[in-house]
């Protein structure tokens, strides 16, 4: 087997505290305890000598097919041997209480089951703390394998199992004889472990997932697809707080051996915010509470600037730090922890959260913990602030890090953010607000319609003055900014089309940047660009283009932030949560002309 993402290798366990990536041979190869942002305890993916893993595997084997257990995101490897046959079922435990909380611990299961005869399993347990700083310090006590790091901040970590310890740390190979189970926590259990015990967790967390995705309305169309989707994304949705995060990974490279290499572990509020909106609409509001609750617990103070990104548990410091000990996914230096985009001016964000305010607003209005006074203190904050900050240059939404511009997208979303401050308003009865916030949306449009529109091009433009096309003008559409029918739509997305595809794959832009030309096609830029055709008349092109990015997806139709157009393989960190957003949304547009541009149009 091979360390390649692009051989749709690994799946996802999570349980909304951390998540772990398992490969198809078996192997855990991205690890981090106790939260997604912690430093990891299994890195093999940043480094296959260094970073640490945690495989089980078998002797004589015929064969090995790994799947999702049915609607859950518990990761089934049934191994065939020459001695018989063994499953393992990893996951991490996730259901509610009975006071009705959410029980997900920094854990990880591997439950064995043996099927027929007794087969011989080999276990590689290579715990690699700190980010694969060291090899680690094993201390056998009488219930369990206490691992230590050896080298940086202190780390401890449990492995409880109802197999001979000395077999696992010498690699010996094991006769299975019955079932059995591993349970790595990131703290000492305090009950004793046991089978029954295991087994318990086990169809708790499957039930839990059941009804969770029996509760949630899709269309018919891709509906495995989408579920896996929608599943992933409340993977990447932190308990403790409600922060969303972009991916569970860092520095898987969008360019393979170059250094566009990022730390996606954190809570971008343009991303975020996205997600929840989506989750108002296919039927889960709380979701949307505990996000709502994470920003107001952010803006304590009317006068508090909402920032980019935060970490999980609304960390404003971000610092990006590189590890020099870690050679990189397939030699792609630098691994970064922390990311520096946490210090940017991007004008955008507004606009997506309050657009996610006004969502759970008219989906949701009976919900009083989000139609509340400091809910509309909120709105209004961020509107005052828009109304100060929308004429000024930002990074925008890709991150750009040279000068700053006006961005094209960044003014968009200042209509947004007024546009539906302005629609709150009426919705709670404060029509007082209402003339004052749709005059502004109204000389943003004004604004943009004038300077963000080239006629050369007869296309609007990444910035104003620029002439280099962006895929992020796409969302125009998405939020009703002009009408599908309007020939300086119709005509940005033909060019777009033209200009920004290559092998039926979109380019976020294609001029150079900072680190060099753009070399890989973006997915959720991909699917913006089939919503914008299918909705200027353009089915057959949009519909031969979802058909394209849906055979680049992942074996278990999971996606990456970048595809490379040639190859078709998956780029960047994986999961991504836009990519399975923007799938979701092109899927539901397609199949059931949902209208995107306002939630009070229509409902799921």
């Amino acid at each position: 087997m091979t360390n390649k993402l692009t051989n749709l290798n690994y799946a996802i366990i999570g349980n909304c505290t951390s998540a772990a990536l398992v490969n198809d041979d078996c192997s855990i190869d991205w690890l981090c305890l106790p939260f997604f942002d912690s430093s990891s305890v299994f890195a093999k993916i940043l480094d296959s000598q260094k970073g640490g893993y945690f495989k089980i595997w078998a002797q004589d084997i015929i064969s090995v097919e790994q799947t999702y257990l049915y609607h859950t995101p518990i990761v089934k490897t049934v191994f065939t041997t020459k001695d018989g046959i063994f499953e393992v079922r990893d996951y991490m435990p996730r259901f509610s209480t009975h006071d009705g909380n959410a029980y997900c611990p920094s854990e990880i299961h591997r439950s064995i089951f043996l099927v027929q005869g007794n087969p011989k399993m080999i276990v590689d347990f290579k715990p690699r703390p700190n980010y694969g700083l060291s090899e680690s310090e094993f201390t056998l006590h009488e219930e369990f394998l206490k691992v230590t790091s050896v080298q940086g901040e202190y780390n401890s970590y449990y492995l409880y199992t109802n197999l001979n310890v000395k077999d696992i740390t010498e690699g010996n190979v094991i006769e299975l004889q019955g079932s059995a189970y591993f349970l790595l926590s990131y703290h000492e259990k305090i009950d004793p472990v046991t089978a029954d015990k295991i087994l318990m967790e086990y169809e708790r967390t499957k039930g839990y997932w059941l009804y969770w995705v029996y509760r949630t309305k899709v269309p018919e169309k891709h509906k495995e697809m989408l579920i896996r989707s929608i599943i992933t994304l409340k993977l990447l949705m932190f308990q403790r707080t409600g922060a969303v995060i972009a991916a569970p990974t860092t520095s898987l490279p969008e360019i393979i051996g170059k250094d566009r290499n990022w730390d996606y572990r954190y809570c971008w509020i343009r991303d975020a915010s996205m997600i929840i909106d989506l989750y108002s609409r296919i039927g889960h509001a709380r979701t949307s509470t505990r996000y709502i609750n994470f920003i107001l617990n952010r803006m304590l103070v009317k006068d508090y600037n909402i920032l980019v990104m935060y970490g999980i548990n609304g960390e404003e410091n971000l610092e990006e730090k590189i590890l020099d000990h870690l050679s990189g996914y397939e030699g792609s230096f630098p691994v970064r922890i922390g990311n520096a985009a946490y210090k940017q001016k991007q004008n955008d964000v507004y606009g997506e959260l309050i657009e996610t305010i006004y969502t759970s607003f008219v989906v949701d209005f009976r919900n009083d913990l989000i139609l509340n006074e400091e809910t509309w203190t909120v709105v209004r904050s961020l509107a005052k602030k828009v109304e100060e900050i929308w004429r000024e240059a930002d990074s925008g939404i890709w991150e750009r890090r040279g000068s700053m511009q006006h961005f094209v997208h960044s003014k968009l979303m200042s209509w947004v953010a007024m546009d539906r401050a302005a629609k709150i308003a009426k919705f709670i009865g404060k029509k007082e607000y209402v003339p004052k916030y749709s005059q502004i949306a109204a000389t943003i449009k004004e604004d943009i319609l004038k300077n963000g529109w080239d006629d050369d091009l007869q296309s609007f433009v990444m910035y104003y003055g620029g002439r280099e096309l962006d895929a992020s003008n796409l969302l125009m559409l998405h939020y009703g900014f002009l009408d599908c029918k309007d020939a300086r739509i119709v005509s940005t997305v033909r060019r777009m089309y033209k200009e920004l595809v290559k092998d039926g794959l979109v380019f976020r832009y294609t001029a150079p940047d900072e680190f060099g030309a753009p070399e890989n096609a973006v997915i959720g830029c991909t699917l913006r660009l089939i919503n914008a055709l299918y909705l200027i008349g353009e089915e057959e092109k949009a519909r031969a283009m979802l058909g394209k990015i849906m055979s680049k997806a992942h074996r278990f139709g999971l996606f990456s932030e970048d595809v490379e157009p040639v190859t078709g393989r998956l780029t960047g960190n994986f999961p991504q949560g836009y990519s399975h957003l923007a799938f979701i949304q092109t899927v539901f547009l397609l199949e059931t002309q949902y209208d995107w541009s306002d939630a009070s149009k229509k409902r799921m």
